[in-house]
């Protein structure tokens, strides 16, 4: 049996939390959200609309919640959605990738020097829980270092969702503003000779996949797992399939709904209080982001709204799904992001064991 730990937590409780009225509630404003944002043309409106739907009624103490093996089966279709493009052809350029890789390794040292360095001076963050919060994304796993470190994880998880929030609201208005929108429609032509039994195959794969890397705690294992699955069974022609594009809607909904959903255990006062700060944090990460996507241009033939976005400090599959809706090469943005986590989750330890060192060392014997 697996625990609400697990990547796929497939047990009686988690079963128990779909029938229940906290996700009838979600449903219930999602869907409207949705509609309504869409009525009004806003970009990414499933995902939008109901993010804005969900926080407004965490705010005002309803009690939301979408079950985590919902969420689960929403992530690994997005995966499997993305992985479909994950080919032969892919898999010969990855080797070019190496040097916007590098460039990502600096921008997550900066940006966890600079921000950090703001928020213990501006927000009178401890030196632990300002490189917790300026590091740029992962927090998830960060919420478990932090704990272990003692940090104040309230700060750390407000910081982040306030960041995250800002990303994926600004993000899709940006995009729709710069970029030619006749270019990124979503494209409906789907195969129509395809075996549902090959679906089948990287489902049982990916979920093989996604259990194996969850214990060996590889970050983002919903989203890996699947895409590793599918390079695996397309690379080796056993197993291909594509779905339907109007399925990414649904995906759009549960997902914007489980950022809103984040909220329910804050304050609004607290989120006050930690807003503008968070706000030029996020401001001083996007720079350095913008920064680091103009290098990334000079050694690599990518559209620059798809270098941005590979760049951009916002949770991976909230990423993910604003890459799948603008045509943004989702395989390049997802595949940075996950590279992003593992340097992240390498490089804030280093950061703990330096402040632990400098700590000892001026300790009085």
């Amino acid at each position: 049996m697996m625990n609400n730990n697990q990547a796929i937590p497939f047990n009686k409780d988690n079963f128990k939390q779909i029938l229940t009225k906290e996700f009838l509630l979600v449903i219930i404003v999602s869907v409207p959200a949705a509609i309504i944002a869409e009525y009004f043309n806003l970009p990414l409106a499933w995902f939008l609309g109901p993010m804005i739907g969900t926080t407004i009624t965490s705010f005002c103490k309803i009690k939301l919640k979408v079950p985590k093996l919902i969420l689960s089966l929403i992530l690994i279709v997005l995966g499997l959605y993305i992985g479909y493009n994950v080919d032969k052809e892919l898999f010969s350029h990855i080797h070019e990738w190496v040097w916007t890789s590098l460039i990502m390794f600096v921008y997550i040292l900066l940006s966890i020097i600079i921000v950090s360095k703001y928020l213990q001076k501006f927000s009178q963050y401890d030196k632990k829980t300002s490189i917790f919060s300026a590091a740029p994304g992962a927090l998830g796993p960060l919420m478990i270092l932090a704990e272990h470190e003692k940090s104040d994880l309230s700060h750390v998880a407000t910081a982040h969702l306030i960041r995250l929030i800002i990303i994926v609201t600004v993000f899709p208005f940006f995009v729709n503003s710069f970029y030619d929108t006749e270019i990124i429609t979503i494209q409906n032509s789907i195969q129509t000779d395809q075996n549902l039994i090959e679906l089948l195959y990287l489902v049982g794969l990916s979920i093989i996949l996604i259990v194996f890397f969850d214990k060996i705690k590889i970050p983002a294992a919903l989203l890996t797992g699947t895409l590793v699955a599918s390079g695996l069974l397309q690379i080796t022609e056993i197993a291909s399939y594509q779905l339907p594009n109007n399925i990414i809607n649904y995906c759009l909904m549960f997902l914007g709904a489980s950022v809103g959903c984040r909220f329910a255990e804050k304050k609004f006062s607290e989120i006050a209080n930690s807003a503008f700060h968070s706000l030029i944090a996020t401001l001083i990460l996007v720079l350095l982001g913008l920064v680091a996507a103009f290098l990334a241009s000079l050694i690599i033939d990518k559209n620059l709204f798809t270098l941005i976005l590979s760049y951009c400090p916002g949770g991976i599959y909230e990423v993910a799904v604003i890459a799948i809706f603008f045509d943004l090469d989702p395989e390049f943005v997802s595949f940075h992001h996950i590279i992003r986590l593992l340097m992240i989750l390498f490089t804030v330890p280093v950061f703990m064991k330096v402040l632990s060192i400098k700590k000892s060392a001026s300790d009085p014997k």
